[in-house]
């Protein structure tokens, strides 16, 4: 095996992915669905990241916990994930219940471990890969196992390198020479707590930063938990969150570790971060590569045609199956499954989610042709994000142009991005 962690090691390891809150942040792309639940890169959803990270890891006993907007997400996973009949592997949905032992909904991350703790415990797992579900990485939880088996320790954190202006949205961490946690604190405000968290010269040196830059060491939302400090941890107390309570805690009676990462890492929580993340993947050499063939990216298979494109002009674009693309120029955007973009369109900078469906009765030439889930004819789209089944109609404008956050009819405005919510129509010639 490699990093010199045995068969039996991973087998004893349960990953457990956390399927997201309210997610008001990504309001109105979390109006009807969940946060792990939304479409990024044209054909994928958020939660097949730590899901195939899982499995390219070797991790393949996966539980997804569940509580809000959760019908897509469910219908997703059960669609896209199945082993053979023949292995014990598995990827399993825990949705929120109602029992005799409590009748609450899950209060934070922590407490949704908490009342799904005798699931996790009812077999022989030595070790729990805790993860968020809606994050854009990749990494090899081997090599994580691995430190925190040679270290001995009984949590183990991921840590990433911020800079000062987002160290505040973060949990931020002092370690010592031996990579142990010392001090953490959830989002830190204050500037003279913020300079004693920065990392020494010595640690941005190993980091790959200048000794003489400012960087502080970020969780991931990524916890390795044995099995007994997983029991110490959540059992006994009422904690709700493993940033604000159960991390500081167990600092205090148990050897927390951090685990320095050092690849790319998006944490998807604002439309900006979305909207960023999705059109940074058309550069020439994307920080994230969808490309790995080593580590490929899974999802539900939907066995699509292959896209046809018709006298368009493209640049720095990704175009998924099922496309057709008539005249028009797109340029840094995501074209997502099943787009229809009519004659004379122009698309810059946007996310274009596509469409659930094919609408049998319409089409190209066809009557009813209005009907059709659709970029219509000289639609104009810049710097949006146009969400699933929308109906855009003829010679429409879409330019946020700086305007202040706020919504309309039509569409709601969010960091200098207009979102266009899902099954929205925008009739002819409209100017949002």
């Amino acid at each position: 095996m490699p990093f010199n962690i045995s068969t039996k090691d991973l087998k004893s390891t349960l990953a457990v992915i956390m399927g997201g809150g309210r997610g008001t942040r990504l309001q109105p792309l979390t109006a009807t669905r969940s946060k792990p639940a939304v479409p990024i890169a044209g054909k994928y959803r958020l939660v097949d990241i730590p899901i195939s990270n899982c499995i390219n890891s070797n991790i393949r006993r996966i539980y997804v916990l569940t509580q809000f907007n959760t019908e897509s997400l469910h219908r997703h996973i059960t669609e896209a994930y199945h082993f053979d009949h023949f292995s014990r592997d598995f990827v399993r949905i825990l949705a929120a219940q109602q029992t005799f032992a409590g009748d609450v909904w899950y209060q934070g991350t922590a407490d949704a471990v908490r009342q799904n703790i005798n699931y996790l415990l009812e077999r022989p797992y030595q070790y729990y890969v805790i993860l968020s579900g809606d994050q854009l990485y990749s990494m090899d939880f081997r090599q994580m196992l691995k430190a925190h088996l040679d270290c001995k320790a009984d949590v183990t954190i991921a840590t990433t390198p911020v800079t000062r202006d987002k160290a505040e949205g973060f949990g931020i961490m002092k370690t010592d020479a031996s990579g142990q946690i010392t001090n953490f604190v959830e989002k830190p405000k204050d500037p003279s707590l913020l300079e004693n968290l920065k990392l020494t010269p010595a640690q941005l040196r190993e980091s790959g930063f200048d000794a003489k830059d400012e960087r502080y060491q970020a969780s991931m939302g990524i916890y390795i938990f044995s099995r007994k400090a997983l029991e110490d941890c959540l059992l006994g107390n009422s904690m709700m969150d493993f940033g604000r309570e159960i991390i500081p805690a167990a600092i205090r009676g148990s050897k927390v570790q951090s685990y320095l990462f050092k690849g790319y890492w998006e944490d998807i929580g604002t439309i900006r971060s979305f909207h960023q993340a999705n059109l940074e993947l058309t550069d020439l050499v994307p920080n994230y590569n969808f490309f790995d063939l080593e580590n490929p990216i899974y999802t539900r298979a939907r066995f699509l045609p292959a896209s046809k494109i018709n006298a368009a002009t493209i640049e720095r674009c990704l175009i998924s199956d099922g496309c057709i693309i008539d005249k028009s120029h797109l340029k840094r955007s995501i074209i997502g499954v099943r787009s229809l973009i009519e004659e004379g369109c122009q698309i810059s900078d946007s996310v274009i989610m596509g469409a659930d469906y094919f609408n049998q009765a319409a089409g190209f030439g066809l009557p009813n042709a209005s009907a059709e889930i659709r970029i219509g004819r000289g639609a104009r789209i810049h710097q949006a994000i146009i969400d699933k089944n929308a109906i855009i109609g003829e010679n429409v404008v879409i330019d946020p142009n700086g305007r202040p956050d706020g919504e309309n009819e039509y569409c709601y405005f969010r960091d200098g991005i207009a979102v266009v919510p899902k099954g929205m129509t925008i009739p002819d010639g409209t100017v949002v």
